[in-house]
Order: structure tokens, then sequence, then C-alpha cells
């Protein structure tokens, strides 16, 4: 092998040009070539698939499992703003020195004696960061699915716990139309004999049944384990544990209850090998922090950032939208990608947005501002225009942003939502200040 990249950034660059294909699903080129790295974890693994709420489920594991003593290793995608956040070792985010030695052996093992395998950029990346982990002595291992579960290039490590969140229609032209269809390929994470959390309230039968044909240990939300509270606290409850007078999560909004849950359950599930502490779970649900799920940030004007991307996380954005009290004005900072059925997500939330700030995003998945805006006009007229917002175009987040900032009163909010670009774009330079625009009003 010659001239092999010399930084993350070109080793990102190389892994974009392997494929013809963005994605192609299927485990048999990736499981070769991990069969070539001889990839094995020595730690329990945890992997984490589903709609919504698989990186705030991933994230309130790892904050458990730290507080209860543990080296933990997280693995979600997409990022934010960089690569290297794909990867966390004990809580921080792995430098992109780090990577590099991981990247020139999974290049070895994929060229190794001329028998050349093809690799998508997930696929190799993946590798790559798995490679990491696995050699990083860990306690625990949590895995969060990219797409799918069952051909996912994350589901060639048997996972000792798999979670599955909510399950909802997204896309669709890779795991199918409808929620049975999608949620059998979830459910290609699970193992024989191993357990399964599922904390969708109302799975699909497919999930309960692949479960069932396969002999996991199924652990069902509101079966095996449960919620309740009030506006203080909250309790868990699980097979033949309880924890009450529990904080809410650090993270906002009301479906976090549900993750957590869900994570409490995973925790409990493989309690022999890794036991957590009352105390652990307090501290670890106190503590978690995962940037751009309902992250608010305080000022004037209020400004909430969320990568609500689908029919069902723009509905818990919009609840949790509503929950927050009156605002004069919300103004709503929008780019998404192309294959995304975008009416519902409009409709749903249009009757609290004021003005809409319309966006472009740096890759050719996403639609247009322009596109966004017909879409938006479209559904404007088949709902007889009733409401009319303002609408603009912009050709990135942060200049979206900028013209919120400037039309916005410092009593008025500001929604960022759409796509991991939209979030990403304003976090590009850290945690956007509003609060200068009127520091001498």
């Amino acid at each position: 092998m010659q001239h092999l990249p010399q930084t993350l950034e070109g080793w990102l660059e190389h892994c974009e040009r392997l494929h013809a294909k963005n994605i192609d699903m299927g485990l048999a080129r990736v499981g070769e070539v991990a069969r070539r790295l001889a990839l094995r974890f020595d730690c329990p693994v945890i992997t984490v698939a589903g709609t919504n709420g698989k990186g705030s489920t991933c994230a309130l594991l790892e904050a458990v499992a730290q507080q209860a003593g543990y080296r933990t290793g997280v693995y979600s995608s997409p990022h934010l703003v960089r690569f290297e956040e794909r990867c966390r070792i004990h809580g921080e985010i792995v430098d992109a020195a780090s990577l590099i030695a991981h990247f020139e052996a999974v290049e070895r093992a994929r060229t190794q004696d001329g028998a050349e395998v093809s690799l998508t950029y997930f696929e190799f990346t993946t590798l790559a960061i798995l490679r990491l982990m696995s050699e990083a002595r860990l306690d625990v291992a949590i895995l969060e699915v990219g797409l799918g579960g069952r051909l996912d290039a994350t589901n060639i490590i048997d996972a000792d716990c798999a979670v599955i969140t909510s399950v909802d229609i997204d896309h669709v032209e890779f795991l199918g139309p409808d929620r049975e269809t999608i949620g059998r390929e979830k459910a290609g994470i699970m193992r024989t004999g191993r357990p399964v959390v599922v904390s969708d309230p109302v799975p699909p039968q497919s999930v309960i049944d692949h479960a069932r044909e396969i002999g996991a240990d199924l652990w069902r939300f509101g079966h095996d384990f449960n919620y309740s509270g009030d506006k203080q606290q909250w309790a868990w409850a699980g097979r033949g544990r309880r924890y009450a007078g529990l904080s809410y999560p650090a993270l906002r909004g009301a479906n976090q209850l549900l993750n957590a849950s869900g994570a409490l359950a995973a925790l409990e599930a493989v309690r022999e090998r890794l036991p957590v502490t009352a105390q652990a779970v307090r501290t670890g649900l106190a503590l978690v922090d995962l940037p751009g799920r309902f992250q608010v940030v305080p000022g004037q004007p209020a400004l909430v950032l969320d990568v609500a991307h689908n029919a069902h996380s723009v509905a818990a954005l919009t609840a949790n939208l509503d929950a927050m009290g009156y605002f004069p004005s919300t103004h709503a900072v929008f780019g998404a990608m192309a294959d995304k059925d975008l009416a519902p997500m409009l409709a749903k939330i249009a009757p609290l947005i004021d003005r809409w700030y319309f966006t472009d995003l740096p890759t050719p998945r996403a639609e247009t501002a322009a596109g966004l805006q017909q879409k938006w006009n479209a559904l404007q007229m088949v709902a007889g225009g009733r409401r009319q917002a303002a609408t603009s175009l912009h050709a990135s987040p942060e200049e979206a942003l900028r013209a919120a900032v400037a039309a916005a009163d410092p009593a008025d909010r500001i929604v960022v939502f759409g796509s991991f670009y939209t979030v990403g774009g304003v976090l590009k330079d850290g945690v956007p200040r509003l609060q200068a625009k009127h520091l001498d009003a």
C-alpha cells in the first residue's frame, strides 16, 4: 500500500471514494474485514437500535455506568460537528490522532493478500472505531445502530444486551414501508438466550414475535419494567428491583423518561456482569449530557436545538416546545434531507411557528432551501392558507440563525431543527451566544 493518508481528514476522504454507494446494506463485506482484523470484545456489549431515542439511551447508559466506576466506550452516529464525536472513551471524545492507526489497520485488512473488499464510508469508519474500542480496556461497550439493525455494520458484534427504542417510519427505501417491516429489521440485533429491552410502549408485533422465535429474553415496557411519577420526581420498577424518588434526567423532554426506563432495564438485565448502585443511577441521570437533544440555550431570545428529523421526533419536539410556556413569536431554522416525508413534519409543528428560515445543507442528500419553501407553500395551500407564516431562504444554518437573531425580539424563541447538519451547522463554533444583540436594550 502506497501513500496512505496521514490525517483523519485524509482518511475520511479516502473512505468516501471507496464504494459506489453511500449506503449498501449487508454484513458479508464488513464481516469479512472484521474477521481479518480478529475483531472481538472482552467486555459486555449493549447495542441500541430504534427510530428515535438511540443517542439519548446510549448517553444515559454511559452516564450511569461511569458513575458506577466503569470504563465506558460509546459509538454513535452521525456526528454534529466533528467526526471524532462518534466515539467516546470514558466520557471523552477521542482525538483524531488516536484514530489513524485503526484506519490503517482496516485498510491493511481490507486489501489483505490482494483480496480487496469494498467498504462504504460507514462500514470502514465503523470498523476503525470498533477496533479502537476493542483495544481500550473497556468495562462496557455501548453501540448505537446507524440504520435499521439486522444489516447494520454494528451487528457484526454479538450484543450481550439489545435495546430497541421507538419504532417508527423512516428510511423506507432501506427498511420497508411500515412499522412491522421496520420492526423486523431492528429486531435483527437480538441474540438467542440474551436480553432484549423494548422501550417502545406499543412495539410492532414483528419485534415481539422475533424475540420469541429466536428465544431472546424479552424485557418489554409495561410488562417487565415501567415508570411512574409526578412533576417533582419519578420512579422505575423492573424485575425484582425498584428505584424511587429519582430526579428527572438532565436531558430535557417528556420522552426522556422512556429512554431512561429502557436504559435502566438494560443495566438490570446485565447486572450479573455490570452491577450498578442506586446512587450511580441517581447521579448518572442528573449528569447525563447530549448536545442537540432538546437543548435549550438560555438567553434572549431563547434558543432550542433539536436533531428531530422525522415525524415521530418532530411530534416530540412540538410537545416539548408547547410545554415551555408562552413566547410572543417562535422563529424556526429548518434544513432537512430530501428523502424525508416532510409534509407531516411541517404540519405537526406549524401551529407553533411564526417565521421560517429555510436553509441549504452541505450534503447532496439534503433538500434545498427553495425546495423546503415549496413544500411549505404546498402544505399551506392544502390547509387553505389559514395561518400565514413568513419565510426566507438561506445558504447555511449559520446564516439562517443570524437572520433569525436579527429579526427576533428578546422575549421570542428560536428553534433550530430538522437534521444533524442543521444543528451541527450552528454549533460549529460552539454554543451560539445570542444575548449580545440585546445587551444594550
